[in-house]
């Protein structure tokens, strides 16, 4: 038997294919589009050709993400923090704090022994220090996202960013670029700032941290910089990441959709 999950967020659409004893046998990351109908359509067939399991194989499909709803053979639908919750859990089994920073919004969440969550926080309606902002500053910097995570090796300075609104921030850097200032230390810049508003909002579910495990999940978390930044301003030797950040909402809907079958 095998169990699905379908995480539809604002730029990516990714899937998880998981059997009875929790095993994940295949996984997709799509960009979402605008047509998310066809991409949910496009992941879902990926999982099953990547796997060689028929559809009519699948028991149980759990959406969760904005676009859940939109999964019309869904069995059920599940909030992105209950799964994000579920899936760190249980490829980071110590996570007690996890931040999930996704393409429009970030999340902070405290989380029990048993991985459940006791409370979370998210920001407000600005896209400071996701990924979409993030894509804004890959473009002020002329570099591919890809490329934006290992930029700030070798930065000395302690430069940051006067401004996390996405259209000054990209006017700031422009101006920094002009002015002579290296990509490296701009980007060294971006990393702290997008690591000091996180931390803003971990303190709002979790003002000591010290002996709670933090983890990342999301695909900024594929961000070294990022991740790397936020280790040194919350003073921790390391914030764990999984190795694909991507499907940790997707696993934990997967997960889920054993649970309910059960």
């Amino acid at each position: 038997m095998y169990f699905l999950g379908i995480d539809i967020g604002s730029l990516s659409c990714d899937a998880v294919l998981i059997d009875e004893k929790k095993n994940i046998v295949s996984s997709s990351v799509i960009p979402t589009g605008v047509k998310n109908i066809e991409s949910i359509a496009r992941v879902k067939q990926n999982v099953l050709d990547s796997s060689g399991i028929l559809e009519e194989d699948i028991q149980f499909i759990i959406s969760t993400g904005y676009g859940r709803t939109r999964v019309k053979e869904r069995d059920g639908a599940v909030t992105e923090i209950t799964c994000h919750a579920k899936g760190i859990k249980h490829v980071i089994p110590e996570t007690r704090i996890l931040i999930d920073i996704g393409g429009q919004d970030s999340k902070a969440m405290l989380l029990d022994p048993k991985g459940n969550v006791t409370d979370f926080a998210m920001n407000d309606k600005c896209a400071a220090g996701t990924g979409r902002f993030l894509e804004a500053m890959a473009r002020a910097l002329e570099v591919d996202i890809n490329e934006l995570g290992e930029l700030d090796e070798g930065a000395t300075s302690d430069l940051v960013l006067s401004s996390m609104c996405t259209v000054f921030a990209e006017s700031e850097v422009v101006s920094l670029i002009a002015s002579g200032t290296e990509q490296k230390e701009i980007a060294k810049g971006l990393n702290r700032a997008i690591a000091a508003r996180t931390n803003s909002l971990v303190k709002r579910v979790a003002k000591d941290t010290s002996g709670l495990g933090v983890s990342m999940s999301g695909g900024v978390a594929r961000n070294s910089g990022v991740v790397k930044a936020l280790a040194e301003s919350m003073n921790l030797e390391k914030v764990n990441t999984p190795e694909t950040p991507d499907i940790i909402g997707a696993l934990g809907a997967a997960l889920i959709a054993i649970d309910r079958a059960q």
